[in-house]
């Protein structure tokens, strides 16, 4: 496969675009899906377990997809596809999807965030095998190196946040309560913060629009998202501490 330049430009500036225009048009209200959820669940739902699945498994399967289809593809390209964004996806398949404990997911959200993480998926794969230009001495390169290291601290910190979301609920009970531990501490939305670092050190180290589009997006997508969960605790729970933020700590 050749690298075609001007459609992945394209569609990094679409993914860019598209956080912008969900961050405008969700400055008040947030996609429904878990907590955000209407007192009306949508006719249509998907088991939580089922949704997670589905809706990130293209993001895992593509890039491999043209790993193995793909020729002369470039062998750093290679790596840090498989040892960033392949990693995390499969984590998020194969390790978050089965063990979540949400409200059944809106079909309708379910299909939308395939789509992303088809769209992304091709997007990453197809750039940093075909189009990114790493020479023999990119390894030693300082953003090489912070970028994985912002990568993985931001990975550890979104598992991390994750079980200790998941175990604040005992099996098929839907019921909210205050986190503790870890970066819950500072943020509402530890989880967030840490799958954010993972994309901006993703961003670092790989140096491209295309994975900065995709840090980018994340951000829009759910950096608000942490806002309006740090919200909701404040609303539910009248001895929420109040020194916490909803993002950064100390700051947001």
């Amino acid at each position: 496969m050749h690298c075609y330049e001007n459609l992945i430009n394209y569609l990094s500036c679409g993914m860019i675009l598209t956080g912008l225009g969900h961050l405008v048009l969700h400055k008040t209200t947030q996609t429904s899906y878990g907590r955000h959820m209407g007192p009306s669940p949508p006719a249509r739902t998907v088991p939580a377990r089922l949704a997670w699945f589905l809706q990130e498994m293209p993001a895992l399967l593509i890039p491999l997809f043209l790993i193995f289809t793909s020729q002369n593809s470039s062998s750093m390209g290679k790596y840090l596809l498989l040892g960033t964004f392949c990693l995390h996806y499969f984590q998020r398949t194969f390790v978050y999807s089965p063990r979540t404990r949400g409200r059944p997911f809106p079909l309708g959200v379910m299909v939308a965030g395939g789509l992303i993480c088809s769209l992304n998926g091709f997007l990453q794969g197809c750039y940093l095998l075909h189009c990114a230009q790493f020479d023999h001495e990119w390894s030693a390169d300082y953003r090489y190196k912070t970028g994985l290291l912002l990568f993985y601290t931001g990975m550890a910190i979104n598992i991390h946040s994750d079980c200790i979301l998941r175990n604040l609920r005992k099996p098929n009970e839907i019921v909210y309560k205050i986190p503790t531990g870890g970066l819950f501490e500072y943020v509402s939305g530890a989880n967030y913060l840490g799958e954010i670092v993972e994309w901006f050190g993703y961003a670092v180290a790989t140096w491209s629009l295309p994975t900065l589009s995709f840090a980018m997006f994340s951000l829009c997508f759910i950096g608000p998202r942490a806002y309006y969960h740090h919200r909701f605790y404040q609303e539910k729970f009248k001895d929420y501490p109040k020194f916490r933020k909803a993002l950064i700590p100390f700051i947001f």
